[in-house]
């Protein structure tokens, strides 16, 4: 029996449903396999009292300690956030709120491999934590992990230094794996294991009732993701103002909302720009359907599950060439790879609604993208991770 600790911040919780949500469907998918047991603990990044009552901190500060959910035994142990410091501390600070955490799970759950589910700060506390515990450490590169943190100056050697020490190291697509060995991370020791999708969730429907449900008439685009600068949302409405009658609604929550409200009053598009909110996870599969074309112009992305979703719906995407992009799409049935502009967004949309690909076609193209494989190839290289350190340890 593999005894896994999941460790990541990156975790959904009763104020943040879809925050994370990746990371509960790839945890929730190791837990079903037959020879695993595993334990959450996702910890909360709080700053000194009284500021943890501020509005942005309230609801974090208010949730359990420990909870069942759905089914994972979840801890939420908080550690100190201080603000202004640019979170260089952060990773010292998180392993020290859990070492005594840790110490109590170890009592009836002898871990054998902590499972960092992204970089900064998990992984670099996960590295101290498997010293102090004597266990395997294996650490997750998801996107802004590595593109954001890793090329910050006081972050990034913290970074690099883990992933040198690290028992293991994965990567949620080839070219996030490039990515890594080009900032100095071991790239010949960083495993590949694409994310995975629902397909029991996100599953073919009729285009037309999803539309008649939702009060939709005409092309409609969608788009998933936080309302912040580098998700390109404000280049996907500069392309949808030249496609006339064309809808675009947009989900998710973020800082550059009002900025992105201003941009759809100022092109006069506020009766074809809709900013939809967060979009409960259990509700998305009805707009994708709904949807002629899902689109996404980020900046950078790993491998965004938005993508992995919209096909599984049968909705064809169009996206920039970032990140896994191209083990997405690899044809046209799926969509389009463009450049980041609204000129060619706006060409690929105009040519995916006048000729739409079959539906069933386009879900095929995702169909070897399961959770079940993703738990699979988890499982063995975990197994491996621990093997080796034993191997090691005896040898020593």
């Amino acid at each position: 029996m593999l005894r896994v600790l999941v460790l990541s911040t990156l975790f959904p919780d009763a104020s943040r449903p879809n925050f994370g949500i990746f990371v509960e469907r790839q945890t929730l998918a190791l837990a079903e396999h037959p020879d695993v047991e595993l334990r959450v603990v996702a910890p909360l990044g709080l700053p000194p009292a009284p500021l943890h009552r501020l509005p942005r901190y309230r609801d974090l500060a208010a949730l359990p300690a420990r909870e069942d959910w759905k089914g994972l035994a979840v801890r939420r142990p908080p550690f100190r956030n201080i603000p202004g410091t640019g979170g260089r501390f952060h990773a010292r600070a998180l392993a020290d709120a859990v070492t005594p955490l840790l110490r109590e799970i170890r009592r009836d759950f002898a871990f054998d491999v902590i499972d960092a589910e992204f970089f900064f700060p998990d992984g670099v506390a996960a590295v101290e934590l498997g010293r102090r515990f004597g266990v395997p450490v294996s650490i997750k590169a998801r996107g802004s992990d590595i593109h954001g943190w890793g090329r910050n100056p006081v972050i990034g050697p913290q970074i690099r230094a883990a992933a040198h020490a690290a028992d293991g190291l994965l990567s949620v697509s080839e070219a996030m794996r490039d990515d890594m060995t080009a900032l100095g991370l071991p790239g010949d020791r960083t495993e590949c294991i694409v994310t995975g999708v629902d397909f029991g969730r996100f599953a073919l429907g009729s285009r037309a009732e999803a539309k008649a449900a939702l009060g939709v008439t005409g092309p409609l685009v969608l788009s998933v993701g936080a309302l912040i600068p580098l998700k390109g949302h404000q280049i996907l409405i500069d392309a949808v103002a030249t496609l006339p009658g064309v809808q675009l609604w947009i989900a998710g929550e973020g800082p550059h909302k009002a900025s992105l409200v201003a941009q759809i009053a100022r092109l006069g598009l506020g009766d074809r720009v809709r900013l939809l909110g967060s979009v409960p996870h259990a509700e998305l599969p009805t707009f994708l359907t709904a949807a002629d074309a899902m689109a996404l112009a980020s900046e950078r992305e790993g491998l965004a599950n938005a993508w992995l979703e919209a096909l599984a719906s049968g909705t064809p995407i169009v996206i920039p060439d970032v990140g896994g992009a191209r083990q997405v799409v690899r044809s046209d049935i799926g969509g389009r790879i463009v450049a980041r502009t609204p000129e060619a967004f706006a060409t690929a949309l105009a040519a995916l609604i006048a000729t739409p690909p079959d539906p069933a076609e386009v879900r095929a193209t995702v169909e070897s993208f399961t959770w079940a494989a993703n738990s699979a190839r988890l499982h063995a290289f975990l197994q491996r991770v621990v093997a080796k350190h034993r191997s090691t340890a005896v040898a020593a």
